[in-house]
């Protein structure tokens, strides 16, 4: 089976479940899947039953997949994502977007939990993605293109939506929520970075470092989706005042976040203009 069969193959499953179709696609990341409860009416799909799906195997990843309305907007929902350090390949991790696609969204809205790199940010901030710097070692878009998708040479060079990125500050404004921007930097994990590479890090101009989000959004932009990306601040990895925190810790942050997180996202799909 090729890979654009394997794509059709769970998308045919998850259309056969649902009755509707997705204009959104949301991807929570670690700590952040609360979101997804505030869905209405959800039909909830669990990965493992999906042909074709990995499977999460991360703490803080729920592993399921919610359809359903959120602030009057029809929604899919991935609660967890797949990460490249547990294995898979950077198609596996990026085909439930290409999915999501075929069923129709219009906007993928990803969200992820990251280290600070920018002396100005403190832990608990949530950040917009302005652009991104993959440090991963591999892209999902070598091999054959999915001219269905997009061209072979696809532009990266603005993968997040600068107006919809205005958007997000002004209703951060309104609820006084500080809404940080910047460039989100991906590495292939599991290790967090070496002192030496952090300082890298900050010098080729990274504000965020995580092991996520970077893949998925550049098949979306190649699939001519209209990207957002939202980074919760979940530690400070400055090399020279840094402590190493546990995944638990990490998780602990991002859950102490929700309440603005969940409150300034729910507002941006309610106000979105697609």
């Amino acid at each position: 089976m090729n890979y654009l069969e394997r794509i059709n193959k769970a998308a045919d499953f998850i259309k056969s479940k649902i009755d509707f179709e997705p204009e959104i696609g949301i991807i929570l990341g670690t700590g952040l899947g609360s979101l997804a409860e505030h869905i209405e009416n959800p039909i909830v799909i669990e990965y493992k039953d999906i042909p074709e799906f990995p499977v999460s195997t991360v703490i803080g990843h729920a592993g399921r997949l919610l359809v359903g309305t959120l602030e009057g907007k029809k929604v899919i929902a991935m609660q967890g994502r797949f990460h490249y350090y547990e294995g898979y390949s950077m198609q596996d991790i990026t085909l439930p977007v290409r999915a999501m696609k075929v069923l129709g969204i219009k906007l993928l809205l990803a969200s992820n939990a990251c280290g600070g790199l920018n002396p100005a940010f403190k832990a608990g901030d949530i950040m917009a993605i302005t652009d991104h710097i993959n440090m991963m070692g591999s892209n999902p878009l070598i091999g054959a293109n999915l001219e269905e998708f997009g061209p072979r040479f696809p532009d990266m060079s603005e993968v997040y939506n600068r107006e919809y990125i205005d958007h997000l500050e002004a209703i951060a404004r309104k609820q006084n929520t500080t809404l940080q921007k910047g460039v989100y930097c991906a590495i292939s994990g599991p290790n967090y970075n070496s002192k030496a590479e952090l300082r890298m890090l900050i010098a080729i101009g990274a504000d965020t470092v995580g092991m996520s989000t970077i893949p998925e959004c550049m098949v979306a932009r190649h699939s001519g989706l209209k990207v957002v990306g939202v980074s919760c601040i979940t530690d400070m990895a400055i090399p020279d005042t840094m402590t190493s925190p546990s995944h638990e810790e990490i998780v602990k942050v991002a859950e102490g976040v929700k309440p603005k997180f969940v409150s300034l996202l729910k507002q941006f799909i309610k106000e979105v203009q697609l």
